[in-house]
């Protein structure tokens, strides 16, 4: 049997620069030592992986669409509740991508919390936004490098988390 690879589903599922992109950024994990799980529970089913560093989540990707909408590749930050995207802003043309895929509540009831919360990212407070902050989807190559910068800030405050 085939090892399920998120390269293997990446190259099957998408094709021009949406693959070419999805394969840079899995590449870039991978070599940031980064580990991909499949999805569990409700995401099983679908090409849904969870991004980890020392056991901590760093982002989420989903390969072929969501929530009934037909994106060829989305990626989803990870807050665990740490401050890393209020007060680690980067370059200011990264931020200002950032700051444009703020994930506002769709009420989709994922996080037990309909309505969002009010988070601050990169220095500008938001009402309504998701349990995850940013919400890249179909990432070109300039949104690939905000997205690139994002699991850079939460590598480094997961390193930061963990016992001296």
């Amino acid at each position: 049997m085939l090892e399920q690879k998120i390269e293997n589903f990446i190259c099957e599922a998408l094709t021009g620069d949406a693959q070419k992109n999805a394969l840079e950024f899995a590449e870039y994990l991978r070599s940031s030592e980064m580990l991909f799980e499949r999805g569990k529970g409700y995401w099983a089913d679908k090409l849904y992986w969870m991004i980890k560093y020392k056991d901590q989540y760093v982002c989420f990707i989903l390969i072929n669409g969501s929530e009934g909408k037909t994106e060829p590749w989305i990626v989803w930050s990870d807050d665990s509740g740490s401050s890393w995207f209020e007060d680690s802003p980067p370059e200011e043309r990264l931020k200002e991508i950032a700051l444009e895929n703020v994930d506002f509540c769709t009420n989709c009831g994922g996080c037990g919390n309909p309505g969002g919360t009010r988070k601050a990212v990169f220095g500008k407070e938001f009402n309504n936004v998701c349990i995850t902050a940013m919400k890249f989807i179909n990432p070109d190559a300039r949104t690939l490098e905000c997205v690139k910068k994002m699991a850079e800030l939460r590598k480094a405050d997961i390193l930061a988390s963990l016992p001296k």
